[in-house]
This record gives C-alpha cells, structure tokens and sequence, in this order.
C-alpha cells in the first residue's frame, strides 16, 4: 500500500513554502522565491493557477500521487490553485502554530514579507484575529528597504538590539527619509540597525494589546530577526515561544489540516 502524504503550500508575497507531511510528522521543508517560482513552474488555465510541482524537484513523483494538497497565501482570494484545497492564511497559521508548539492557549504574531497578523486562540481554535495590511512598514519588506538604505545585510540588520536610536515615522516611505536624516546626523550603523528593529517592535504592540495571553507564538520570516524579538521580549509581558520553523509556519498548517 502507498504512503499517504500531506503536502502544505504557502504562497508568501517573497517566498513560496512548501512542506511535506506523513502521520503528522515533517518529511521536508523547502522555499523558492515566489516570482521565480510562479514565472518557471506556473500558468493560469481557466482563471485557476496551475504549478508544475513535478518539475520543481520539490515533491517526488509518487509523493505527488499520493498526496493531499492544501494551499493558502498573499493572493488566495483571487486564484485558486488547481487540484488543491484552498484555506485562510489566519486558518492556515494558527494550525501551523499549533503543530508546532503543542499549544491550545495563544497569541499569534504572524509577520510576514507584507503584512501582520495578530490572532487570539483558546482552546485550540481561533477566537479573534486582526490584520494589518494596508502598509508595509510593520513587515519584512520594509525590514529589507531599510537594510538597503543602511547598505547592510538582513542578517547584520537582524543582529542588533542595543541602544536603538529613535525613528518614529509610521510609514515605510517617510521611515527611510527619517533613516537617512539620521544617517546624515552621523550615528552610528549598529544602533540605527537596532532603531529600524525597535520600528516594527512599537507598530506592533498596540495590535497584541488586544489579545493578551500568557504566551506570544511568532511566526513568519520576521521571527527569524533575534534583534527585534530580543527588544519586544523587554517590552512584552507575554513569554515569547518561537516554532521551529516559522517561515514555512503556514505551509506546515496546510499539510497538518
């Protein structure tokens, strides 16, 4: 008898995330960027998104054939993908989250390549949730244009924490001319860096104000910044968990439901 898989896609704004599931256990991870992903493996037929996973090399053959497919992501409610079911990004995270921590009481803070998520779960299932995805500035786009103005890399960005001069613009476009004015001010790389992280820390916490809970789960590329998450555990009273694997949070969601 043929194995049964689970395989969860997640189609981010940057990346597209894929996991692979076999009796709720991870088989494989992987991550492509989502415009090279759609532009080599994708086409629309019939308004619906078709993707060449077997030619991806992502998922082997009979993997592919014995496999259900669940998908969610940054254009869910506009094209659904062929041969797939398809669900909410709060649904899909939250059950991500869950796989991953064991957790049935929690705040999520989803934050992704171009919007937040905050979500209030008890007892398993989602109680309420709120999203913010009118601007960028509280997202890893916004992380990764102010590391271009700085000329540092998002990991030298994600690095520092320490002494975070003040940057108080609530755009993202009126954040990088406040970020070059102090860049004009002569301080210094590393606490302009831990001001950018500081940025996303205060945009956030009037959001998790509102579903408060004894324990924060953060997900999305985002948890992968140990700076920002270092200065919202000094401003947060809610002990911070963070999976395993956060980026491809989604997709796991996907594949356990």
């Amino acid at each position: 008898m043929s194995e049964i898989y689970h395989i969860g896609i997640d189609l981010g704004s940057r990346k597209a995330k894929f996991a692979l599931l076999r009796e709720g256990e991870i088989v494989r991870l992987a991550d492509l960027d989502t415009i090279a992903f759609y532009k080599k493996y994708g086409s629309i037929v019939n308004e619906e998104l078709c993707l060449d996973l077997a030619a991806s090399g992502i998922f082997t053959p009979d993997e592919l054939a014995n496999a259900s497919i669940t998908v969610t992501g940054y254009g869910r409610n506009t094209i659904n993908l062929h041969g797939a079911k398809v669900i909410s990004e709060i649904k899909a995270h939250v059950a991500g989250a869950r796989a991953q921590t064991g957790l049935a009481d929690f705040t999520l803070l989803d934050m992704g390549g171009q919007d937040t998520k905050v979500a209030q779960v008890v007892s398993g299932r989602l109680n309420d949730f709120v999203m913010n995805d009118k601007c960028a500035a509280s997202s890893g786009r916004y992380l990764e244009n102010m590391a271009a103005v700085l000329e540092v890399s998002l990991e030298e960005l994600s690095s520092h924490a320490e002494g975070p001069i003040a940057l108080d613009a609530t755009c993202g476009i009126f954040g990088e001319s406040e970020l070059i004015g102090q860049i004009l001010r002569g301080h210094p790389v590393p606490q302009l860096c831990a001001g950018v992280n500081l940025t996303l820390v205060k945009r956030v916490l009037p959001m998790l104000k509102r579903f408060p809970s004894q324990t924060l789960v953060i997900t999305g590329g985002v948890a992968l910044n140990g700076a920002m998450v270092s200065l919202l555990r000094e401003r947060c009273a809610m002990e911070l968990v963070i999976p395993k694997f956060p980026q491809h949070n989604g997709a796991i969601g996907c594949a356990s439901l």
